[in-house]
């Protein structure tokens, strides 16, 4: 059993044994001389002395903990379950982790006015010893992590361009197991640490900040549900850290601003056929941008000293690192930083500032600088069809090319939905389209439309929703970008209906319509928002019936014709209602709740209720579960009722997507659960007796 003192005095108590009893105790528990060696560290590091003779101590044991490290890391990526590491264990068991702690820290514990400063290539060795025993032992990156002192301390070391890396990829670790989110307004001068970053820092930086940004993975899939969330905001009424995190990041001048210059800033084109089979070599190892930080900075240190040696460049070329790295890194490390960058502007994209980050984005040309880089860089033709996807679904652990594809379509969903902005992915030609729409169609152009800044338009032949619409209609059937690409055209389209905005889309062949309705009743769920959109559409039409175009557009059209049919909007409320439940609604599928209620609605409209209500109760006995159906609804809307009339609920969202009122949706919502079992339009009338399950506790806390 493992017994841990304080480093010091697990130390103090190894000095004590007898060297002959050391040394024998060292060989029997295979310890390779590691006590001795910290003995000695620790010996002579004491606080007066200049740290030059423990250095020396250090590198001996940096070298063998590093074997170990780079085994894990290159050769068998084994968990630290599946195997052992005993050197890097040892040397945390004999208080090493610990002395290294002090010694770094030292600095900062004295009371001289001048704080003396360690030598850098001392820090940096301590540091990559701390972050072998992080990867290869297990324990050690939490008791790091719980040492608030130190997790801020580290941020101060990144000042150091020379430490930079080791000291951002220890961070990196750390945070990631740190039970309590770090504040970034903690940190000592955040605002002119950031400044002083140049980009490559910067992206590597932004790395960390995705952990303190982002909330907090809370581990199990019902604490995702809406019911959980709700309870989690009455106990939480303040500002999550996360969201503190956001606005002390929006508050550094010039943050934003910089990471759009890093997003859409260009790289040099990799050339040669086998680039792709380059990055699936090297993304099964190198998974960490601050990796191949690591690489470029030794493959230049080693070209400057070749060139001091040699002028040769023919011994320059064949130099060991050189010939092990590949010709496209550059375009990789490129790629991986963008992936970051992209990252954490698309969580404040989302977050309580998003307009704020909205306007700053736009300003800096964020959309137009990402659209000259579609076609060279985010999506290159030749890797379109024939590139390998490891997964099907967003944790998959891809290769870079593949993780800044959907990052980026995420960041294009984000942009566009529900925000005026949406417009900014069109070009000044595009606009001018839409507008031609409208005229011919002759009806009024949408105020968004009329207000987008054209200076800040995508610029070129096309823009950045046409360029996706493109590679859309080529990626294959079973590719896993499908997803994310229909989103992100999905987001387009939400908000205030827009006639232009459909034709637009529809123009450049978005839909086929013989395998479409296919799609839309095999994942209700997915589809939900579309039926939606035709029965709002099939209403507007049949309120128009005395004009010619519009009884011409319903005859021919199928979805409209499909839709019409009453039979067929019976069936989609009944699977609606029935594929959720309260313990299980989530972000994802509460959409199907309000799908159902805007059917409801607008039956409600024209004195159908009753109807449908009774509809409901017949499929109920027809298929022998007298009941069911009725008492989940009526507990789903007795929910919709907590959550949306929540005062912190934005309700807009849903008056944009159906153009009702949000005051007739409270309406309808209370009038389907009256208590009157006399009312014909009330749900509890439909339920007999002996089925009523109203469940009064299902809600509580």
């Amino acid at each position: 059993r493992r017994t841990k003192l304080s480093g010091a005095g697990i130390l103090y108590a190894a000095g004590l044994l007898p060297g002959g009893l050391l040394q024998e105790r060292d060989k029997r528990a295979k310890w390779h001389g590691i006590p001795t060696l910290l003995q000695k560290l620790y010996e002579s590091s004491h606080p007066n002395s200049d740290l030059s003779h423990a250095h020396s101590f250090l590198k001996v044991l940096s070298s063998q903990l590093s074997m170990e490290a780079m085994s894990f890391v290159t050769e068998d990526r084994k968990t630290a379950q599946e195997s052992t590491f005993p050197n890097t264990y040892t040397f945390d068991l004999f208080g090493g982790v610990d002395l290294l702690v002090e010694i770094l820290m030292r600095p900062t514990l004295t009371m001289q006015k001048k704080k003396p400063k360690m030598n850098d290539d001392l820090v940096k060795d301590c540091l990559s010893v701390l972050y072998n025993c992080c990867i290869c032992t297990e324990g050690v990156t939490k008791s790091l992590a719980a040492r608030d002192d130190f997790v801020l301390f580290l941020f101060t070391l990144m000042t150091n361009k020379k430490t930079f890396l080791q000291t951002a990829t220890l961070i990196e670790d750390i945070l990631g197991v740190k039970k309590e989110m770090i504040q970034l307004e903690g940190i000592p001068n955040l605002s002119g640490l950031v400044q002083s970053f140049d980009q490559q820092q910067l992206a590597n930086f932004c790395r960390i900040l995705s952990v303190t940004i982002s909330e907090p993975d809370v581990g199990n899939d019902d604490k995702h549900t809406l019911l959980a969330k709700n309870a989690q905001q009455k106990r939480n009424a303040s500002p999550s850290r996360a969201e503190v995190n956001q606005v002390t990041l929006l508050n550094i001048p010039g943050f934003i601003e910089r990471l759009c210059k890093l997003a859409t800033r260009k790289v040099s084109e990799a050339t040669g056929a086998n680039f792709l089979q380059e990055l699936e070599d090297w993304y099964t190892w190198l998974d960490n941008a601050l990796v191949l930080d690591a690489l470029m900075q030794m493959a230049t240190e080693e070209a400057e000293q070749s060139s001091t040696e040699s002028s040769d460049e023919s011994s320059l070329a064949t130099s060991p690192l050189r010939h092990r790295l590949p010709q496209s890194m550059k375009i990789v490390h490129e790629i991986m930083y963008k992936v970051e960058v992209l990252y954490v502007l698309c969580v404040l994209l989302m977050g309580r500032q998003r307009n704020q980050v909205h306007k700053m984005l736009a300003e800096f040309r964020l959309i137009p600088g990402l659209n000259n880089l579609f076609d060279k860089l985010i999506w290159r033709k030749y890797t379109a069809s024939n590139h390998v996807v490891h997964g099907q679904n967003e944790n998959c652990d891809c290769s870079p090319e593949i993780s800044f594809k959907i990052q980026f379509l995420r960041l294009l969903q984000s942009f566009s939905d529900h925000h005026e902005n949406k417009y900014l992915l069109l070009n000044s030609q595009e606009l001018n389209e839409l507008s031609a729409i409208s005229m011919k169609a002759n009806i009024p152009e949408v105020e968004a439309l009329v207000n987008t800044d054209r200076s800040l338009v995508c610029d070129g032949k096309k823009g950045l929703l046409t360029r996706l619409l493109t590679v859309m209609k080529r990626e294959p059937p079973d590719s896993s970008f499908r997803f994310w690409q229909a989103r992100a055209v999905e987001s387009f389209l939400r908000g205030a209906t827009s006639y232009a905005d459909q034709m637009f889309l529809l123009k450049r062949g978005l839909l086929e319509f013989q395998t479409f309705l296919t799609q839309i009743n095999s994942s209700l769920v997915d589809s939900n928002m579309l039926v939606r959109c035709i029965v709002l559409s099939l209403d507007r039409f049949e309120s128009q019936t005395e004009d010619v175009k519009v009884v011409e557009v319903l005859s021919e059209c199928c979805l409209l014709s499909y839709m019409a049919r009453v039979e067929n909007r019976l069936s989609f409320l009944f699977r609606l209602i029935n594929i959720i439940n309260v313990q299980t609604l989530t972000q994802e599928n509460v959409s199907c709740l309000n799908t159902s209620l805007v059917i409801l609605m607008l039956a409600r409209r024209k004195a159908k209720l009753p109807f449908y209500l009774n509809a409901l109760r017949e499929k109920e006995y027809a298929e022998k579960y007298p009941g069911c159906l009725l008492n989940n609804f009526h507990n789903l809307l007795r929910f919709w009722q907590r959550h949306y009339l929540n005062k912190d609920k934005d309700s807009t969202c849903l008056e944009n997507s159906s153009c009702i009122p949000f005051s007739y949706w409270k309406e309808t919502v209370s009038v389907l659960l009256g208590s009157d079992r006399t009312s014909l339009c009330a749900i509890a009338s439909y339920i007999d007796e002996p089925f009523m399950d109203l469940d009064k506790d299902l809600l509580e806390d």
